[in-house]
């Protein structure tokens, strides 16, 4: 399961308890969510989502935090916490600011709600999704908390070979993916891209046949140390980017996508299978 770090400002959770997010008198937000400018966008990303009031929420032992991730926690057997950087620290820009590039950094709670957490509800199976640019203090945050970050193998063939999505730089507290939902599939972002920006990915995994490259991430992935690896099933079935799940910051092609009854069959499950077996990946 995937768990947003914000909610939206015409949500359920805004109307009945305004007074944990940063609201005024007339419940209009003061500031509201986004990031920075990056080498993504020269003006940032404007969310536009009511941020928390922190201190009412600690003064309340973080209930409302607990009682929503304990939910998910009983309905999925792992929880992937989005933005896992907004509990170190998180962007606040001014609300009506055309872009993000007004915004400051706020201090988030950090460790604090995660001990209260586990104290609440006991340890959970989480997943923190600390992609893109992180400080010193989110990877404090993450070592404390013990949960695994992710590792993305579609992020791995560019830079040098310092490169974290590496396999061979994993440690073993980290959680493999071949792409997430906001990715293209693995052989859309293969076929899409020219030999020269593919030079590593060849040398990597051994192959120049962009149809076989999708089985030699897999093997990568599976051979890793990572604890647990990830695929959509769009990669298993091997589809371009006629599959693809989420373009991000678009509007009305989204989760459109969906397997057609028989598309997935033994051959596919057998072959994941065998890789388990390979790798010692199998459930115990």
């Amino acid at each position: 399961g995937d768990l947003p770090f914000y909610v939206a400002m015409d949500s359920v959770d805004v109307w009945a308890h305004p007074e944990l997010f940063q609201l005024d008198e007339e419940r209009k937000p003061m500031d509201v969510a986004g990031c920075p400018p990056d080498g993504f966008s020269a003006t940032g990303q404007l969310w536009g989502n009511p941020l928390y009031r922190w201190e009412e929420h600690k003064e309340s032992g973080y209930r409302w935090w607990i009682q929503r991730i304990g939910y998910l926690c009983n309905v999925y057997n792992v929880l992937r916490i989005d933005h896992f950087r907004g509990f170190d620290s998180y962007y606040a820009i001014p609300y009506g600011d055309p872009d993000a590039s007004g915004g400051r950094w706020m201090k988030g709670p950090g460790m604090d709600f995660f001990r209260t957490m586990e104290e609440t509800i006991g340890a959970q199976r989480i997943i923190a999704e600390d992609l893109g640019f992180l400080t010193e203090s989110v990877r404090g945050l993450l070592r404390d908390s013990g949960f695994p970050g992710m590792k993305v193998l579609e992020f791995a063939f560019g830079g040098d070979r310092k490169n974290p999505h590496l396999p061979y730089n994993y440690t073993n507290n980290c959680v493999c993916y071949g792409g997430t939902h906001d990715n293209e599939t693995l052989l859309g972002f293969f076929n899409d891209r020219n030999d020269g920006e593919l030079g590593y990915a060849f040398d990597y995994l051994d192959t120049r046949d962009k149809y076989r490259m999708v089985d030699m991430v897999f093997r990568a992935a599976y051979s890793s140390v990572a604890v647990l690896t990830i695929f959509a099933v769009q990669d298993i079935l091997k589809l371009d980017n006629s599959a693809r799940m989420n373009f991000p910051s678009s509007f009305g092609n989204n989760w459109k996508w969906r397997m057609q009854k028989g598309q997935l069959n033994w051959d596919h499950l057998n072959a994941m299978r065998y890789l388990a077996s390979v790798f010692d990946r199998e459930r115990k």
